[in-house]
């Protein structure tokens, strides 16, 4: 291996590709000698492999032990926790599983994962589970979707496409450097976003590909309440409307277009199907408010004129429309997705190489770049019986009402009785909003099992915790859909403490239950990576590429995987001959109006996009929005106790930004503790003041663990700073009951009681 010094070990992560070296007791990482702007998220992993928060032994929960499986209150107390030997602990697994599928069926079991765990194809902790359910059980009832996108999932193949097709082969990076005239970002493109990929990236292009676009006179624009959601050195302009208005100001933007004839009458004839309905409303003919900028002025907070100026500099450029996925996360989430790819085709530049509509580019790294010509292996999860979903971010509504009945995508469905959730590779308590709602859904269950590395909030309000190892600690094969490079993840360290790989874990429960070789196949882990490696292997070869061997592969470390041209993809195709080349829609065309969605007959998700004002919206008693966004320092909640997270809290806490306008009516100082609140809960950060915000919004990350204390007065406080404790957990629409974790409104003010200790990275009390 050469790629990296001697004696770093080639290994893959969502953040970036790294070398690892384990020597005398300490782990080094360095980053990809290929990559321009690494993730300094790698630096996370050196304090965390033995970190004191590290679940070392299996543990079942005292109440679980002296009282047997059943709804408890206890799951969400801080109960104690038994330490027990692996046999056991598995012996116990097993028959509390056979019971529940025997009293109630495989239907009572929910397979609750997430795909972020590891950048490893194989120890890829949700195929893991699906699998073990499947092929052990019959089945279990799973989630679709996904808190980033779950309304935009939903409603882009009514429109356009389905998300990959959006998303993947349609405008690339290489594109905006070279041929993007204006980039109009709703939502920004932070580049904290674009540094995390599924499956790991080697080269993070997008500061580069916006500099060099940049330099050439590209125009850039950002419509967000934080400043810093477009790089600084790009020059870029900051328009920043009130949170959640982004429908009304696109509307606006349109108007003013469509006014002056400066939209596309031929491509809205050619491509598109319903613009005479929509022009209807946009004009107020149908409904007697036209959205006109004055409109969309007083509601977004602008002035009119800026919106008609904007409006104008889009006019007869190479213009491209981008909405990020924090506008979905939000009330009415798939109207933004909606009417962002309808100004895109009023402008006539859908399918234009840097133009058109690029959904969630620069959301994560693995849009806006090339696609690979081979599949990149995984696991098979084999067939599941059960029938019963739910839309991921309703997993409360499902535990709080079973049997009840909830609209999704034109059906309408019940939420299946569940008596038992296993969760492996994720942290709801994380991704969910509403936690004190939450809890109270956990507490139905009869038994909660989670493999995990650390106790995150989800473990400790767990029955049963069997460690699995990180992603260091195993072999692997690490690789995307669209990174030229297959990696060979070398584990560079043991595991820690008793700690298990998920595989292990379930082949030792498959057996228990009989179904040892349905699960396995007969094969080991190293023969399963050999097996998967041998499907690409194959592909290599068909295609002419360079195909080294299994053993060639892995003591090179790395193999470069062939890529399809930057041909614009579906949507290039489409606009050069639409007969030839339908989108995947009701006629083939772009759905300006869709008449499937409109026969749903949902009043929150309209036939066609419309601005649609929201419930939670600021008040006297909660003046200020809330943005609950994705942080810089971790994905998602991982290894919040990584040394790079745990840098950028403050005194341990997570930091809220708050202008200083804003701060000053409350008489808030920088630094100070801060209580954030309202009806569902509040919690505690440290302020940071920052004119780079809208006045009349704060930002607090997501990500810092959960951590409630009794407050005193009856509301569930996190003192880490977790904003999920304020959120609202309502789905987006009936359509697609997406999450709507990223807006909602708050009070703030100045902590003056004594600060509480943070306990969450510290193991539970025994």
């Amino acid at each position: 291996m050469t790629i990296y010094p001697k004696g770093f070990a080639p290994h893959s992560s969502h953040w970036g590709l790294f070398g690892a070296k384990w020597q005398d007791g300490a782990l080094s990482v360095l980053p990809h000698p290929r990559d321009p702007d690494p993730n300094p998220l790698i630096e996370n992993l050196p304090a965390a492999l033995h970190h004191p928060v590290r679940v070392t032994r299996p543990m079942i929960r005292r109440g679980w032990l002296e009282r047997g499986p059943g709804p408890d209150d206890a799951r969400t107390r801080g109960d104690a926790y038994v330490a027990m030997d692996w046999d056991e602990a598995l012996d116990r697994v097993a028959a509390e599983l056979r019971r529940v599928r025997d009293a109630h069926g495989p239907q009572a079991i929910f397979g609750g994962s997430y795909g972020w765990s590891s950048a490893g194809r194989f120890h890829h902790a949700q195929s893991q589970l699906h699998r073990f359910l499947n092929t052990a059980l019959g089945g279990y009832v799973r989630s679709v979707n996904s808190y980033s996108a779950g309304a935009s999932m939903v409603i882009l193949p009514h429109i356009l496409g389905s998300l990959e097709q959006v998303t993947r082969r349609n405008v690339t990076w290489e594109q905006v450097a070279l041929d993007s005239e204006i980039v109009l970002a709703f939502g920004g493109m932070a580049l904290k976003n674009s540094r995390v990929a599924a499956g790991g990236v080697s080269q993070h292009v997008e500061h580069a590909a916006m500099r060099r676009a940049a330099a050439r006179g590209c125009r850039f624009i950002s419509i967000s309440p934080l400043r810093d959601d477009l790089p600084e050195d790009i020059g870029a302009q900051w328009i920043a409307p009130r949170p959640g208005t982004d429908t009304a100001l696109m509307l606006g933007l349109l108007h003013t277009l469509v006014a002056a004839g400066r939209h596309d009458a031929v491509f809205l004839e050619s491509h598109c199907v319903g613009w005479g309905e929509f022009q209807a409303y946009l004009e107020g003919r149908s409904d007697g408010t036209p959205k006109s900028a004055a409109w969309a002025a007083a509601i977004c907070g602008l002035a009119e004129s800026e919106i008609v100026t904007l409006a104008q500099a889009l006019a007869g450029r190479r213009a491209l429309i981008v909405v990020a996925h924090a506008l979905q996360r939000a009330e009415h989430g798939e109207q933004p997705v909606w009417m962002g790819a309808v100004l895109a085709a009023a402008l006539g530049q859908i399918g234009l190489a840097g133009g058109g509509f690029a959904y969630a580019l620069g959301t994560l790294a693995h849009y806006g770049r090339r696609s690979n010509t081979i599949q990149v292996p995984s696991l098979p999860q084999g067939s599941n019986g059960v029938r019963d979903f739910i839309p991921v971010a309703r997993i409360a509504d499902m535990l709080l009402h079973p049997g009840a009945p909830f609209e999704y995508n034109g059906e309408t469905r019940r939420y299946p009785d569940v008596r038992l959730a296993y969760w492996a590779g994720g942290n709801p308590f994380h991704h969910h909003q509403d936690l004190a709602r939450l809890e109270r859904g956990f507490a139905r269950l009869d038994t909660f099992i989670v493999h995990e590395s650390a106790w995150t909030a989800s473990a400790r309000r767990a029955d049963i915790v069997l460690p699995c190892t990180l992603t260091i600690e195993r072999d692997d094969i690490g690789g995307g859909p669209t990174d030229p490079l297959l990696v060979a993840m070398h584990r560079a360290l043991a595991p820690h403490g008793q700690a298990r790989d998920d595989y292990e874990i379930f082949a030792a429960l498959a057996e228990r239950l009989g179904r040892k070789a349905e699960f396995t196949e007969g094969r080991s882990s190293a023969e399963w990576l050999r097996h998967l490696y041998a499907q690409v292997h194959a592909g290599l070869a068909a295609a002419g590429a360079v195909a080294p061997d299994f053993d060639a592969f892995w003591e090179r470390g790395e193999i470069e995987m062939p890529q399809h041209p930057d041909d614009g993809g579906l949507m290039r195709a489409f606009r050069r001959d639409p007969l030839a080349h339908p989108l995947p829609t009701p006629g083939g065309k772009v759905q300006i109006v869709s008449a499937r969605v409109k026969g749903f007959g949902y009043a929150d998700c309209p036939g066609h996009p419309a601005w649609l004002p929201p419930v939670d919206v600021p008040t006297d008693r909660h003046p200020l929005y809330l943005v609950a966004n994705q942080p810089a320092t971790r994905l998602h909640s991982q290894l919040d106790f990584g040394g790079f997270s745990a840098a950028a809290k403050r005194d341990g806490r997570e930091v809220v930004t708050v202008h200083p306008a804003d701060a000053a009516a409350r008489g808030i100082q920088d630094g100070d503790i801060v209580r954030l609140f309202n009806d569902r809960g509040a919690c505690l950060a440290s302020a940071h003041l920052s004119e780079g915000i809208r006045a009349g919004v704060v930002q607090l990350p997501t990500g810092a663990w959960y951590d409630p204390q009794d407050a005193g007065d009856g509301q569930v406080t996190c003192v880490h700073g977790n904003p999920n404790v304020l959120t609202r957990d309502h789905g987006t629409s009936s359509l697609a009951q997406g999450s709507t974790g990223q807006l909602t409104t708050v009070q703030l003010e100045r902590y003056a009681g004594n600060v509480p200790t943070i306990t969450v990275f510290s193991p539970p009390t025994p």
